[in-house]
């Protein structure tokens, strides 16, 4: 049995990713904390995020997890959701500028002004940008829901592993070692998007 720590600094749709961890993981120990003991300890991390980045970025200084956010993005498997990737960058348009935890490079920033409705919200085609063991068993441009205002614009290239296009193309998923982030909802999305889930419990990082 394995131990699963979801990242809880108040800011993200918890529950339900338990609910969906637990449910393809039934004899693993699947937890929400903020205390860092545990995550630190723990074999997985998955970091959820919702709402604005700058109260979640408040909300990681308040709960003093920012360094050790850090530590578990390098050492064990990883897995950020929706703001969970967002944060992983230098630096956000939202709230005015926000800085991020600065793990990965690059920009967050918000869709350009077009007639398409913002938020991208709904079920949207991910197009895998890389081989992963992430998508094993998932096919190229299945659906995934979304809800978000803002997107990535990654400084690496070679980080990307997947894109989705509304109005332009833009980065829904990146990879890294041992860390693996998606702005869509696994938890939200059927089928594949507990297959994800299934293939990040399984993976061998």
């Amino acid at each position: 049995m394995q131990s699963i720590a979801i990242v809880d600094y108040g800011m993200g749709n918890v529950r339900s990713v338990q609910k969906a961890i637990e449910h393809v993981a039934p004899n693993d120990q699947v937890f929400l904390t903020d205390d860092k003991t545990l995550i630190n300890e723990a074999d997985r991390i998955v970091f959820p995020g919702q709402g604005a980045m700058g109260a979640c970025m408040q909300a990681l200084n308040e709960h003093d997890l920012v360094a050790t956010i850090k530590q578990a993005a390098h050492e064990k498997p990883f897995l950020g959701i929706c703001l969970g990737l967002q944060l992983l960058f230098d630096h956000s348009q939202e709230n005015g500028g926000t800085h991020g935890l600065s793990i990965l490079d690059g920009e967050v920033v918000h869709f350009p002004k077009t007639k398409l409705k913002i938020p991208h919200m709904g079920w949207n085609t991910v197009k895998h940008t890389v081989d992963h063991p992430m998508w094993q068993d998932i096919e190229d441009n299945a659906r995934f829901y979304s809800v978000h205002s803002y997107y990535v614009q990654t400084a690496d290239s070679s980080v990307i592993a997947g894109s989705t296009n509304y109005g332009i193309d833009f980065t829904c998923a990146v990879a890294q070692e041992n860390m693996f982030a998606v702005q869509f909802h696994p938890e939200k999305s059927q089928h594949d998007g507990l297959q994800l889930l299934t293939n990040f419990v399984n993976w061998k990082a």
